[in-house]
C-alpha cells in the first residue's frame, strides 16, 4: 500500500513515516554488516541477468598435452576441455521488518526516529542465508555449496592418531603436516600439477589449536610453520561450517583454488527492500534476495578430508 493511502495515520504522521522509511532504507544499504566468510571466500559471478529462474553451467576437465614440434610441422597436438552440463534453480530469500501505528505515532510526537536496527536485522538475516547457501548445499532446494559440491575429490586421512583416530588433536606435528600433503596431492597428482591449491580451510577448533601448538621446543606455532613451509598456500583460514559438515558430523578440512576461474557464487539479486505494506495496524517492509548457490567449474581443483576434529 502506498504511503499516501495509509488512512490510519494523519497527514503529519504519514509524512513523518514516509521520511523515516526512506531514511532507514538508505541507511540500511549504507551500514556496515558483519563479515560473512562465504561471501568473501567465493567470488561473485558477474553479468547474471536479473529475473532468471535457472542457471545452466558446465563442470570442466582439461585433456591433452603440448609437445616439441619440428620446423614446418603440421601435427600440433590437440588439447580440449570436456564438460558435464548441469542446471540449478534460482531461489528467492525473504524476510521483513515493520512498525505498528502506536510506535509511529509515539515517534512522530516525540520527534525521534524509528528503530533502524530492525531494518539492519532483516538485511543481516538475508545475508546470513546467502552465506549459508554459498557454503553448504541445500538438498531440498537443489542448490550446491562450495564445501560439499559434487565431484570434489575426497581424500582419506590415516587413522594413526591416539586410539586409531583421524583427529589432528591426537596427532603430532609431523602427522598433521603429512595429512596436509595428502590433501594437496589429492589435487596436484591427478591433474599432473595443472591445479595447485592455494587455500587451506579448517574448522575453527582445528585452526585455533594449530595457533596454540608449538613446533617442538621452539616458539613457532604449527600454523605459522605450515604457512611458511607450504609455499603454494597463500591463505589459511577457518570456517564454522566445516566443524560438522563431514561424515557423521565430523570436522572437514579442505584445499582448493578459490578464484573466479574455478568457482563462483551465483547471487542473482542482492538484498532489496520493497514498498511499505499495511497489514492491520502494522506497516511491513518486505525484503528479498535471490541465489542459485555456488558453482564449481573445476571440481578437480578442490579436495577435502573428514575426521580432522
Amino acid at each position: 500500500m502506498a504511503l499516501s493511502n495509509m488512512t490510519r495515520l494523519d497527514s503529519r504522521e504519514s509524512a513523518f513515516f514516509a521520511r523515516q522509511t526512506e531514511y532507514i532504507k538508505t541507511a540500511t544499504y549504507d551500514a556496515k554488516t558483519p563479515a560473512l566468510k562465504g561471501l568473501t571466500l567465493v567470488p561473485q559471478a558477474s553479468g547474471i541477468p536479473q529475473g532468471i529462474r535457472e542457471i545452466t553451467y558446465r563442470r570442466f576437465a582439461e585433456a591433452g598435452e603440448a609437445k616439441l614440434v619440428a620446423n614446418y610441422a603440421k601435427d600440433f597436438p590437440r588439447v580440449d576441455v570436456f564438460g558435464e552440463e548441469d542446471t540449478v534453480k534460482v531461489f528467492d530469500i525473504g524476510d521483513s521488518y515493520g512498525y505498528n501505528i502506536k510506535e509511529i505515532r509515539e515517534s512522530a510526537l516525540a520527534g525521534t526516529g524509528l528503530d533502524r536496527r530492525r531494518a539492519l536485522a532483516a538485511r543481516n538475516a538475508i545475508e546470513r542465508k546467502l552465506n549459508s547457501l554459498t557454503l553448504v548445499s541445500d538438498k531440498n532446494a537443489g542448490t550446491y555449496g562450495i564445501l560439499d559440491f559434487p565431484g570434489i575429490t575426497e581424500a582419506t586421512l590415516p587413522a594413526d592418531g591416539d586410539g586409531s583416530s583421524k583427529s589432528w588433536a591426537s596427532k603430532d606435528a609431523d602427522e598433521i603436516i603429512r595429512d596436509i600433503n595428502i590433501l594437496l596431492n589429492a589435487v596436484i597428482e591427478p591433474t599432473k600439477g595443472a591445479e595447485v591449491p592455494d587455500t587451506l580451510l579448517l574448522p575453527l577448533p582445528v585452526y585455533t589449536a594449530l595457533q596454540s601448538r608449538r613446533l617442538g621446543d621452539t616458539q613457532v606455532s604449527l600454523i605459522k610453520y605450515i604457512s611458511d613451509n607450504f609455499q603454494t598456500l597463500k591463505k589459511i583460514d577457518w570456517l564454522n561450517e566445516l566443524g560438522s559438515i563431514g561424515t557423521g558430523g565430523s570436522g572437514r578440512v579442505m584445499v582448493g583454488c578459490f578464484d573466479a576461474m574455478h568457482c563462483e557464487n551465483q547471487i542473482v539479486n542482492q538484498f532489496e527492500q520493497g514498498d511499505v505494506q499495511q497489514e492491520g495496524f502494522e506497516f511491513k517492509i518486505p525484503c528479498i534476495a535471490s541465489t542459485a548457490g555456488s558453482i564449481v567449474y573445476y571440481p578437480g581443483a578442490f579436495a577435502f578430508a573428514d575426521g580432522a576434529c
